[in-house]
């Protein structure tokens, strides 16, 4: 057995994502089943000076790989710079978040270490001392437990909003320790970020999300989704039929071939429910499905319908809403 589950945190724009929170959260759940401690990987640019708040989430131990060349993740540098930290420290396993970049460096990484890789996972356990991981299969029809042979290294990746977060311990910090790094020379580089700065929820962070559909009949529309989700606090998504019609940035798209979300409520909003959408947001905590055609298969995913008309609900819904804040305030 490895010294410590190793978790990599993602460190982006001067703050670790809460993503980073969740998976050492079940790191450390399942270092305590083995009865052993947690440690973190940590690159970017200014990591070290942010990677004691890591302990606040248990982890006992941190090794920073900080650089300004490591500010934006890049395969190239990443990879080698975590491999190399994951090798000296032995751990019984590694733990990171199935975001974007979580997806494409768990990839990359199990290929380098020759370890055995199971992809967003929704859950991680341990029975007598063995590590086993359940993810969705088939556009999350169904679900399968992954196992490890002996001797091999298990790295898994935690679907974002899936794993109960700890409660922060504001008092602790983690150790940090400096892991000096030349970061290679690579064939690409990241010249600049077009973020999203209007203030918006992201979606793959986001605890509610309200999305509109086809039923949304064109952009002009949303505006009602946008002032219903200001009041929730909540971001705004959109089906692929939506984001086709030029309705919505694909950046808003949930499904498949969008972003997976899991929030602890989900709002459909015309939204038929085509199995590439279920399969992206599916595993959300609540769903509430709002459409007009009582056969939607939407209904069938969700935990409370309402068939109505969406233009005659929605107004209504978002003004109990506001009379509801108003009281509460």
């Amino acid at each position: 057995m490895g010294k410590c589950v190793c978790i990599i945190a993602e460190f982006r724009h001067g703050a670790f994502r809460r993503v980073s929170y969740e998976v050492a959260s079940e790191g450390k759940r399942l270092a305590d089943a083995l009865g052993i401690g947690l440690c973190a990987v940590a690159v970017g640019s200014g990591v070290a000076e942010k990677a004691a708040e890591l302990g606040r989430y248990a982890v006992d131990k941190v090794y920073a790989v900080d650089d300004p060349a490591l500010e934006n993740y890049l395969a190239e540098a990443y990879v080698p710079a975590i491999a190399d930290v994951i090798a000296g420290c032995d751990p019984a396993a590694v733990i990171l978040p199935a975001s974007v970049d979580g997806k494409d460096l768990g990839a990359r990484l199990a290929a380098r270490l020759k370890a055995g890789l199971a992809q967003d996972c929704t859950r991680v356990v341990c029975e007598s001392g063995k590590i086993k991981a359940k993810r969705p299969i088939f556009a999350g029809k169904c679900f399968g437990w992954c196992e490890w042979a002996e001797g091999a290294l298990p790295v898994i990746s935690c679907r974002p909003n899936v794993m109960d977060c700890f409660a922060p311990m504001e008092d602790r910090k983690a150790e940090v320790e400096k892991v000096a790094f030349s970061v290679p020379e690579t064939r690409s580089r990241v010249k600049s970020m077009d973020l999203d700065t209007s203030g918006k929820v992201e979606l793959t962070e986001a605890e509610i999300i309200v999305s509109g559909g086809r039923g949304m009949k064109g952009p002009e529309n949303y505006p009602m989704l946008e002032e219903l989700a200001k009041l929730l606090g909540a971001a705004v998504g959109a089906s692929r039929a939506a984001v086709d019609s030029g309705w919505r940035p694909h950046a808003d798209q949930v499904g498949q071939t969008g972003k997976v979300v899991n929030p602890n409520l989900y709002i459909a909003v015309g939204i038929s429910g085509a199995i590439q959408h279920l399969a992206g947001m599916g595993s959300s905590k609540f769903i509430v499905a709002i459409n007009k055609d009582a056969e939607a298969p939407i209904f069938s995913k969700a935990d409370f319908g309402v068939v109505e008309d969406l233009f005659s609900f929605v107004p209504v819904f978002t003004e109990e809403i506001r009379k509801l804040k108003s009281t509460c305030s």
